[in-house]
């Protein structure tokens, strides 16, 4: 199963386990280029801090008028059905995505094609995939690994035709998710990674050894 004839989900929520999901963004890559975006504030289900509030300019008072993030069943159970999930660190996303619906409809398994399972994972993480391939890469964090890469110049242009004005920064949902498919893109593009397919993305995505090894069918390529 070749990437570039799936999609890949590149999810950013803001938000955690107590407030709940506030803002969500998700990027759609498909052959390698940006199909689609999507983006939405949320309605807090619990306490926002002060100090939350700081990093990502969301307060539970200014989001009273907005939906719940579980009005997005139909969203993200759809997304999950067309292609992987994938993110920075995707054990955040999957843990606020699990309290939230702790399992998806059945869907088709793309780290063993032909199979399906009822989870949202394995997710393709551009956090476990950078550090195995640079490993004397220096800090994870994804406003530096953008600069690393040189990819920010590009970033501030997509941002400015895909994320709201006023959302067009770190810590905002639409951003971090364009900031790390960005990364997983620039990943893909080297030679080496040329022949990539999504179960090998999904393996190494897979920090653990034991899971690894039970996702592993054949080639790695």
């Amino acid at each position: 199963m070749q990437q570039a004839d799936t999609p890949i989900h590149f999810i950013d929520f803001e938000g955690n386990a107590t407030s709940g999901i506030l803002e969500f963004g998700v990027v759609t890559l498909r052959g390698g280029e940006i199909a689609g975006t999507q983006t939405r504030l949320c309605r807090a289900t619990g306490r926002v801090n002060p100090e939350e509030t700081k990093v990502h300019g969301l307060s539970a008072e200014g989001l009273v008028t907005e939906a719940y993030f579980a009005a997005e069943w139909e969203r993200f159970a759809g997304l999950r059905a067309t292609g992987p999930l994938a993110a920075h660190f995707a054990p955040v996303e999957n843990s606020l995505l699990r309290q939230v619906w702790p399992y998806p409809n059945q869907v088709p398994d793309f780290a063993r094609p032909g199979k399906t399972v009822t989870e949202w994972g394995p997710w393709i993480d551009t956090g476990q995939l950078y550090p195995q391939f640079f490993p004397p890469l220096g800090s994870l964090r994804l406003a530096d690994l953008i600069v690393r890469c040189g990819l920010q110049t590009e970033l501030d242009e997509v941002t400015r035709q895909h994320c709201p004005p006023e959302r067009r920064r770190y810590h905002a949902a639409l951003y971090d998710a364009l900031a790390g498919a960005l990364l997983l893109r620039a990943l893909l593009q080297r030679p080496e990674f040329a022949a990539a397919t999504i179960p090998w993305l999904l393996q190494m995505s897979t920090p653990d050894a034991d899971k690894r090894g039970a996702l592993q069918q054949g080639q790695l390529f």
